[in-house]
């Protein structure tokens, strides 16, 4: 049989579409949004429909939602790091080991708020491409409301309420006894770098015959809401009474203080000697003897949230960018910036913490079992005996919050531990001055010193020497 050359072209064109058909594929996925708590990790399936094997393909996973949105790239048998997205650093990964059969699915890990929106999914050979598009939709349930008093205001009482955490971005609505909406400031919320929002709302409120108010934060879409109910004494209505009493009270204090000062003078001058009290709620406390239990306190770097930088000598903590390199362990706050020293105490102990010019800062003590993935407030009975500052208030995380209106700013804050008595003390070290207690606590394993730098500033939290001097 002759072969013609028209038959051989016929042969090489048959040859070309049978190797270009053998390239087509599609890129496929679930047609539902995928629904992720934050914090959780997740799946963002995607695969090639037949499974032929991506091992020689470029994937590209994008977020639609940001301009240069590129999430994450695997070309040339290998990872490609230039061009992430920087929130996605050391977050994403695909199955590897199951390229070889079309599975280009990526895990995204520790989910925050900014991880919500579009994602694609695109898949590139030689000769073809494909993509699929997958909405991911993020929930997160924020603490529960703080409600602060503000004092009078307008011919009532002026209140706050807070709340963080939450996403998508809530409502704040007061309510009085009978459920019924009040007529509140305009809503004031903030977004993180992490996508999470924190809400804030002031009220006035008049007297009623329960005096009780209600803030509640809630989120539809996700049908979450908090709560917090606040009592107001009849007596906080009346103004005149009220300050006459605290005249009064004011006049007592300093009468009273101004005598005991004295006595404490005389006594120091007889003995020859100058010693530096503090008072707090169980009276005077011999500040020099506090300090005498001091402790070597050094940061443990395998407790260490990913985005805190220790210094070497693991006296310093400073809040920086998110390290790739660190691997997660069941040590590691996940949700919190936060890291704890590398020893526990179960006796007297006392450690002292520069703060001076840092806006934001948690200082205390700490159980070692927390669970360090909750992102809910650090209290007692979840094992934090703690004191902050967060946007220019001070605040001791007791069951409920405590607003602490201190006289002077402490550049340098001392923390002491009294085990048996179950007492944990914050003082203002300069101003030798009490800031605030936590008692009647049960202590009955090792307590660690715990430190936030918080993420506001990145100067560092300093664990300072104790000097005698100071």
């Amino acid at each position: 049989m002759k072969v013609t050359q028209l038959d051989c072209l016929c042969l090489i064109l048959l040859h070309l579409l049978h190797t270009a058909g053998s390239e087509r594929f599609e890129v496929l996925g679930p047609t539902d949004p995928i629904v992720a708590v934050a914090g959780d990790d997740i799946i963002l399936p995607c695969y090639l429909k037949p499974n032929i094997s991506a091992e020689d393909m470029t994937v590209d996973w994008l977020n639609l939602d940001f301009l240069d949105g590129r999430v994450f790239r695997y070309q040339n048998h290998r990872i490609i790091q230039e061009d992430q997205i920087p929130s996605y650093r050391g977050r994403t990964s695909l199955y590897e080991e199951e390229l070889w059969r079309g599975n280009t699915s990526l895990k995204l890990t520790r989910v925050q708020g900014t991880d919500e929106g579009h994602y694609k999914c695109l898949i590139q050979s030689k000769s073809w491409y494909d993509d699929f598009t997958v909405q991911v939709l993020v929930k997160a349930v924020g603490s529960k409301p703080v409600v602060s008093i503000e004092g009078h205001r307008e011919g009532g009482m002026g209140l706050l309420c807070e709340s963080e955490g939450w996403h998508p971005e809530p409502e704040l609505v007061w309510l009085d006894s009978k459920g019924v909406h009040l007529s509140a400031r305009t809503l004031e919320t903030h977004r993180d770098f992490k996508g999470f929002y924190r809400v804030k709302q002031h009220v006035i409120v008049q007297e009623t015959d329960t005096n009780r108010f209600t803030c509640r934060v809630q989120q539809s879409r996700i049908n979450e809401k908090m709560e917090t109910e606040i009592h107001l004494p009849s007596e906080l209505f009346d103004p005149t009474p009220w300050r006459m009493a605290f005249i009064v009270l004011c006049c007592l204090g300093a009468v009273t203080v101004i005598g005991l000062s004295l006595a404490v003078y005389c006594i120091c001058n007889k003995k020859g000697e100058m010693l530096v009290e503090v008072f707090d709620n169980h009276g005077f406390i011999d500040f020099e003897t506090i300090r005498r239990h001091e402790v070597d306190v050094t940061l443990d770097p395998d407790t260490a949230h990913r985005n805190l930088i220790l210094s070497d000598d693991g006296k310093q903590v400073r809040h920086g960018e998110l390290n790739p390199v660190l691997s997660d362990n069941r040590k590691r706050y996940k949700n919190w910036s936060g890291v704890l020293g590398n020893v526990g105490f179960s006796r007297k102990f006392y450690y002292e913490v520069k703060v001076e010019v840092k806006t934001e800062w948690t200082l205390g003590v700490v159980r070692r079992s927390i669970n360090r993935n909750e992102r809910s407030r650090p209290i007692p009975y979840k094992g934090y005996w703690t004191v902050e500052l967060k946007d220019g208030k001070y605040t001791a995380h007791a069951d409920s919050p405590v607003t602490l209106l201190l006289r002077e700013k402490p550049l340098k804050v001392g923390v002491f531990v009294d085990y048996e008595k179950g007492q944990v003390s914050f003082y203002n070290v300069e101003a030798r001055s009490h800031i605030y207690s936590f008692t009647r606590s049960k202590f009955s394993k090792k307590l660690y010193p715990f430190f936030n730098p918080g993420d506001s500033d990145s100067i560092s939290l300093v664990i300072c020497p104790v000097d005698a001097t100071d």
